[in-house]
């Protein structure tokens, strides 16, 4: 590796993101490769999609991977990129204790912050079952807000806080004593959530809000909202949740539904990515120069 100097701090620049002016974007990744493929398509910062990567795992978003699986996973998307990553982090995986553990654990491998939820764990994913989404008591969330920032070593660690209160049905006033009370705890961002088709929920939870702390939204759902809107209206950060993942799967679907049915590869092979292209995001050509640095050559002619 090439530099003149140390690589910048991921937790700084995920801060950064958050805390600027400008509205910034993160970009769904859930394996290495789709995180290199964010980091090479030019966004800040990657989003470390609990549902995306329960996908590709082939099991349900309520916490059947083990956040120690989740964990392994979003160090292979750390080592694959340079670029900051905000982890899904459901609930936190259990109590105050192991939201103490979670923290230490991310910043070990450079994970640059964490987003935790106030449902009940195992969590159920905020598009399933409507309205069935128990939340966990405020006060009880917020001591685990309090025990994440506590447990940190590096400042700029970013723990953001995210309200399903909205998804919930429990109304915008809830909406707000919660994240006050989230921001209190020590959050350093707010991700508000809603599962309408329009950004009004949104836009009156900001508008009451104010500046109190970043906002984070997901606009799964309201996607039809220009994102004009979402920059004048003061939000921080969009996150693009689980497009990488959809439209692997979808493109997965057709190429073996194609091979299944043809029982050939001439039709596929025009359309898929190149085996050279595969090896060069593996990064085979560095191997090769590794290889001639420190590997013996073991045929080479004696002198």
């Amino acid at each position: 590796m090439s530099g003149t100097g140390p690589a910048p701090n991921k937790t700084a620049m995920l801060r950064h993101l958050l805390d600027r002016p400008e509205i910034s974007f993160l970009m769904e990744a859930h394996n290495g490769l789709s995180a290199k493929l964010v980091e090479r398509a030019g966004f800040e910062g990657i989003w470390a999609s609990g549902l995306s990567i329960a996908a590709a795992l082939g099991v349900r978003d309520s916490n059947e991977a083990s956040w120690t699986q989740v964990l392994e996973v979003a160090e292979f998307m750390s080592d694959a990129t340079g670029i900051p990553i905000l982890l899904d982090g459901d609930t936190g995986y259990g109590n105050f204790n192991s939201v103490r553990r979670l923290v230490r654990k991310l910043e070990q491998r450079g994970i640059a912050g964490v987003c935790i939820e106030d449902k009940l764990f195992p969590k159920t994913n905020s598009f399933v079952r409507g309205g069935a989404q128990p939340l966990a008591d405020a006060e009880e969330f917020a001591g685990k807000l309090q025990a994440a920032k506590a447990s940190q070593h590096d400042p700029d660690f970013v723990v953001v806080a995210r309200t399903e209160a909205l998804i919930a049905g429990e109304g915008p006033a809830e909406a707000l004593r919660r994240a006050e009370l989230y921001r209190c705890a020590g959050a350093d961002a707010i991700l508000i959530h809603s599962a309408r088709s329009d950004a009004s929920e949104i836009l009156s939870f900001k508008a009451e809000w104010g500046d109190r702390l970043p906002v984070v939204i997901v606009p799964t759902t309201y996607y039809t909202t220009p994102t004009e809107v979402f920059a004048e209206e003061g939000i921080s950060t969009v996150v693009w949740a689980n497009h990488l993942m959809r439209s692997a799967l979808r493109a997965m679907q057709l190429t073996a539904a194609t091979i299944h049915s043809e029982q050939h590869l001439r039709n596929v092979e025009v359309t898929v990515a190149s085996l050279a292209e595969v090896f060069e995001l593996q990064g085979e050509d560095e191997l090769a120069e590794a290889e001639q640095r420190w590997l013996p050559r073991r045929n080479a002619p004696r002198r």
